[in-house]
């Protein structure tokens, strides 16, 4: 087998979530006949929710280099962070890291552009639906669901990640909401901009137009990585 280049996760940002990446990458090593080469550091999701609160990226973007730092010396080539909400800091830690960082959004804005999509609404978190994706997604024209809306999804979000799996009430509701958006918004889709999420939808269950977050990111590392 080939060797692919070490690949560090930033994890624990949820603990599905960084599950969810690992056992999609080492599937992909062993379908190329790579060996996987990964390590692992793990953050904390209250300290990425606090400064995302406070509106302080360089506090973030310190606290997330300590783990970068740290996944270069056990051997790290390259680093992802297998989360949405902790890209908030994403400019100012790429310009920090040692090694280069696979932007979720580079990989989000290249598949956008692919499928044409740009009127869109996002299920994640609270502070990612309401930012828009921080503004790193130019070429679409975001709607907010209201603020009843952002409330169930926030909260079905949060309990999904502090559990580490989900629920076919959960997946119901979500599909429910999302069908709502499409048709009063006029959406092209619904961007799932929560790595968590994957513990509910996938390709074979999501009977929405949707665009994987989290897959598209995957697909982004796995082109660095061969």
């Amino acid at each position: 087998m080939k060797k692919a280049r070490c690949l560090g996760l930033v994890g624990g940002l949820g603990v599905g979530a960084t599950v969810h990446y690992y056992q999609a990458l080492t599937k992909a090593h062993q379908e190329h006949e790579r060996t996987a080469d990964i390590v692992i550091a793990h953050a904390e999701t209250s300290r990425v929710y606090e400064c995302v609160q406070l509106g302080d990226r360089e506090a973030l973007a310190d606290y997330l280099l300590g783990f970068i730092l740290r996944l270069h010396a056990a051997g790290a080539d390259l680093a992802a962070i297998p989360a949405v909400t902790p890209h908030y800091c994403i400019r100012e830690l790429i310009t920090r890291s040692p090694i280069p960082l696979i932007n979720l959004f580079d990989s989000l804005n290249a598949e956008l552009a692919i499928r044409r999509f740009t009127r869109v609404a996002v299920f994640g978190t609270r502070y990612v639906i309401q930012s828009a994706l921080f503004g790193f997604v130019p070429q679409a024209e975001f709607t907010s669901p209201q603020p009843s809306e952002v409330d169930s999804i926030h909260e079905i979000y949060t309990a999904i990640a502090q559990s580490g799996r989900g629920s076919i009430d959960q997946h119901n509701q979500l599909t429910s909401l999302a069908h709502s958006l499409i048709a009063r918004e006029k959406l092209d889709t619904i961007l799932l901009a929560g790595t968590d999420l994957s513990l509910l939808f996938n390709e074979q269950n999501t009977a929405f137009p949707h665009i994987d977050c989290s897959a598209v990111h995957i697909r982004g590392i796995l082109d660095q990585l061969f």
